[in-house]
């Protein structure tokens, strides 16, 4: 895609979208923004969460990373860039819903079993550092998971990892309290980038099922 298409198409969206919703637009600096949900996604260009959730600005506080990964929280001066979005969206914006949703074909996913040649790259130091955040998911399903060919393994891993990143949200302790008290719910979506569908985590029945409203 060339740059000029990406003008264009800026070029659209304010003459088509923009200037017949401009009110909208100047309510949202004037009050501030109050995102009904925190949305942590992946950073695949396939994959928009906007899009998949028909949400209008102001309704999502997204985050988007490689992976979908959650760190675990770990205080210190280092740059935290998921962690800040999400001390963020809960300690100042206070959301009330967090959404970890991973998707199918996901490549992060697929390059936790290659993550040995990965860090043999050195143009690629700081992927390889990340994806290590994903041993504890390829070592679970590789463990606990049974699987026929590498395409199964891949939509296991896939889920299994937002499973882990719900798990790693609860090591921050401010998203710990308020889940505890009720003041914050965190959900674990998938999404299938062939078919459209989307799945959520059911925490009862210990899988994910398609979402039916």
């Amino acid at each position: 895609m060339r740059i000029s298409k990406i003008a264009k198409g800026h070029q659209f969206f304010k003459d088509n979208y923009f200037d017949k919703n401009e009110q909208d637009f100047k309510d949202l600096v004037k009050n501030g923004q109050k995102p009904k949900a925190l949305f942590i996604g992946c950073s695949d260009s396939r994959f928009i969460p906007d899009l998949i959730t028909n949400s209008k600005p102001g309704e999502l506080f997204t985050l988007r990373n490689v992976g979908n990964f959650v760190p675990r929280y770990k205080p210190s001066s280092d740059f935290h860039g998921t962690a800040t979005g999400i001390e963020y969206a809960v300690s100042v914006l206070g959301v009330r819903d967090i959404i970890i949703c991973g998707h199918s074909h996901c490549g992060a996913c697929e390059a936790l079993y290659n993550i040995d040649e990965i860090s043999k790259n050195e143009d690629l130091v700081h992927l390889s550092s990340w994806l290590r955040l994903g041993d504890d998911v390829k070592k679970d399903v590789l463990s606990n998971y049974k699987f026929n060919n590498d395409d199964e393994k891949l939509r296991i891993t896939e889920r299994v990892s937002v499973l882990h990143q719900l798990n790693h949200l609860l090591t921050y302790p401010k998203v710990q309290q308020k889940v505890e008290c009720g003041k914050l719910k965190i959900h674990g979506w998938y999404y299938a980038l062939d078919s459209g569908e989307l799945e959520h985590y059911d925490y009862e029945l210990d899988e994910f099922v398609k979402i039916n409203l």
